[in-house]
């Protein structure tokens, strides 16, 4: 086992930390200062551009000030977050797990570490470093379980935003859309000039899942959404019927070669005008800014399908230095997210992040499925699987017995 100093042991405490790598320094009471060395591994899956840059800056501050402390960047390579839970489930299972790791806050951190017997409460840590006044409440609720703070979330993106091409909007005159009406009216005017209006690349089956989660959002409101999760929502009633028909429809207005791109290969045919709209989570906004955009100029940006008023929240319980100001700012700015914590300089943020700071303070706030938050990622990989044969068959009945078959067997609506 690694030994370090105390302050060094808050960083690697604060990522998470697996129970057994944990307890001895951490409890040993080590003085911050005396740092001993050692090596520290990282698990996450932020391998591309600016996501792997922001992961690098926070390395790099960390190195700063602990450089007897070898970081072992142990990030999965062209992977997807699905990829990077099987890789690290089967390392937990072989004992051998990273020192750190990735999550997504809420059901995916509770059922599949906490509850497992995998964690171990840093409840501590919260209170000693004052993280509780720093942290918004509904972002300390989805890495608590049972009274007990599990992991410190350390960005926030927004799920639903609907991003455009501002040039060819322009140049038809076209106004984003805000409103179901709006957004087949403007896919209609851009179909009908040879332009495709809606950019998707759902390879990997999670990105026509987020689709879909935003048209349930759209259609159903918080409240709704919410139910869906709970139980007090039914995945057979006619609101996600209503739902799946919208979102079939909205699939006739996507590229013909979808099946084979991915989520940046969609923000990049806004890039290069091959479509107009793409929706994504803001992510797409680091993608565009590390391409050269500048938002507000190059690309616009709105509430997806009627979304507005809610903010679909996205949190990586991830930490490096944090409750670290510092390595939240450094991280997020490249990331092309929102610091968890209240205290960063917002000055520090693009027009885009300023407005989705904005957002998120006045918001309903409600968590997604498709990265972890809502629901246990029985029921993600369930979900993901049923949208991509929605995808190619359009048969709104078997979704949606399918969906309802898939909450039961997870235990979310019996």
């Amino acid at each position: 086992m690694h030994r370090m100093s105390r302050t060094a042991v808050w960083f690697w405490t604060v990522l998470v930390i697996v129970t057994a790598l944990m307890i001895s320094p951490f409890r040993a009471g080590l003085q911050a200062g005396s740092v001993m060395g050692g090596k520290l591994e990282i698990f996450s899956w932020w391998t591309w551009g600016r996501e792997a840059d922001g992961l690098h800056a926070v390395f790099e501050i960390f190195r700063q000030r602990y450089p007897d402390v070898e970081i072992v960047n142990a990030a999965i390579a062209g992977g997807t977050p699905e990829d990077a839970v099987a890789i690290l489930k089967a390392r937990m299972q072989r004992g051998h797990p990273p020192d750190s790791f990735q999550a997504h806050g809420g059901e995916e951190l509770t059922s599949a570490w906490v509850v497992t017997g995998h964690m171990e409460p840093i409840t501590q840590l919260f209170e000693s470093e004052g993280w509780l006044a720093v942290f918004p409440r509904n972002l300390v609720n989805i890495v608590t379980y049972q009274g007990d703070q599990y992991s410190v979330p350390v960005s926030v993106h927004r799920g639903n935003v609907l991003w455009y091409n501002k040039k060819i909007f322009d140049d038809n005159k076209l106004a984003a859309p805000t409103s179901w009406d709006e957004f087949f009216k403007v896919a209609n005017t851009l179909r009908a000039k040879g332009i495709t209006p809606l950019a998707l690349g759902d390879q990997n089956k999670w990105e026509a899942a987020h689709l879909l989660e935003d048209v349930l959002l759209g259609a159903l409101g918080p409240i709704g959404y919410r139910g869906l999760w709970t139980g007090k929502t039914s995945w057979t009633g006619d609101t996600v019927k209503r739902a799946l028909e919208t979102y079939a429809k909205v699939l006739e207005y996507v590229n013909s070669d979808h099946a084979s791109g991915t989520w940046d290969s969609a923000a990049q045919m806004l890039i290069d005008g091959k479509a107009a709209m793409t929706v994504m989570g803001d992510w797409a906004s680091g993608y565009f800014i590390g391409k050269g955009w500048t938002p507000g100029m190059d690309y616009g940006y709105v509430p997806a399908f009627g979304t507005s008023g809610a903010f679909l929240v996205i949190s990586a319980a991830f930490s490096l230095p944090n409750g670290s100001k510092e390595g939240q700012e450094a991280l997020n700015q490249l990331k092309g997210a929102l610091c968890a914590r209240t205290d960063c300089d917002p000055m520090k943020l693009d027009t885009y992040m300023q407005s989705a700071a904005k957002d998120f303070a006045k918001n309903v706030v409600v968590p997604s499925e498709v990265h972890g938050s809502a629901a246990p990622p029985g029921f993600t990989v369930a979900f993901n699987d049923i949208v991509h044969a929605f995808v190619s068959n359009k048969d709104v009945g078997a979704a949606q017995r399918a969906l309802q078959k898939a909450c039961g067997d997870n235990k979310m609506c019996l």
